[in-house]
């Protein structure tokens, strides 16, 4: 497989290669997140949140502890 890469510009932007956004479906104003993570980054997309709606259906609270119980 080869890889993909890309050249930062003088205004410090990266054009994401067609291959990586088709496969990944990503669009144009799509927001991301950078994470760091050792020497490199990781780069996620931010979910909108329609797409969150149903995520923690079934989550029970029983046994939750939350910052005043944790001493933190």
């Amino acid at each position: 497989m080869a890889r993909d890469t890309a050249k930062l510009s003088a205004k410090f932007q990266i054009s994401i290669p067609k291959a990586i956004r088709t496969a990944r479906r990503w669009h144009a104003g799509q927001v991301f997140a950078f994470i760091p993570k050792g020497e490199g980054m990781l780069l996620v997309p931010v979910p909108k949140v329609e797409q969150l709606v149903g995520l923690a259906r079934g989550a029970k609270p029983k046994d939750y502890r939350d910052r005043s119980e944790r001493g933190v």
